[in-house]
């Protein structure tokens, strides 16, 4: 059964003159959808003239990508009874630039950060984030690598 999806994206960045010239408008628009709480406000990333206070476009996939395998490891925590006490993850993604003036994404790199209340069971974690990475449906959805290299607990100096 198909899951579908609706977004309403609303440009906010008319000046007055809109669009009569390259440097006439900001690149802030929203991100909106039915019976959420606020918008999301984004812009393009600063090197084409976006607001560094804002989210930009590239980052918000990065964290689609990171959001999607988090809730499917949190999932799969649940179903293997291992209590997750804490997620974070500092993912990081390239963009190459075309000579077109066009780019696209070359990869993305998720680092997920797990402490669980029984430390005895890390050892599991490593084939839950690749079950993780297999089923995410936005990973699955890119025509780029997604790599998922996860901070241990060792890399961090956790105990």
């Amino acid at each position: 059964m198909p899951h579908h999806y609706a977004i309403t994206t609303r440009w906010t960045g008319n000046l007055g003159t809109g669009t009569s010239s390259y440097r006439a408008y900001s690149r802030d628009f929203e991100l909106a959808a039915a019976a959420k709480y606020a918008p999301v406000l984004a812009t393009s990333d600063p090197a084409f003239r976006g607001d560094p206070t804002r989210y930009n476009t590239e980052e918000l996939l990065v964290g689609c990508l990171a959001g999607c395998h988090m809730l499917w490891m949190l999932h799969l925590c649940a179903d293997a009874r291992i209590v997750v006490e804490s997620y974070e993850d500092h993912s990081t993604g390239t963009m190459e630039m075309s000579p077109d003036g066009g780019g696209q994404f070359t990869e993305v790199t998720l680092h997920p950060r797990l402490t669980l209340a029984d430390p005895s069971r890390q050892n599991e974690l490593a084939a839950l984030h690749h079950r993780a990475h297999a089923l995410c449906f936005i990973a699955r959805s890119m025509n780029f690598p997604v790599h998922c290299e996860p901070v241990l607990p060792a890399d961090s100096g956790q105990p």
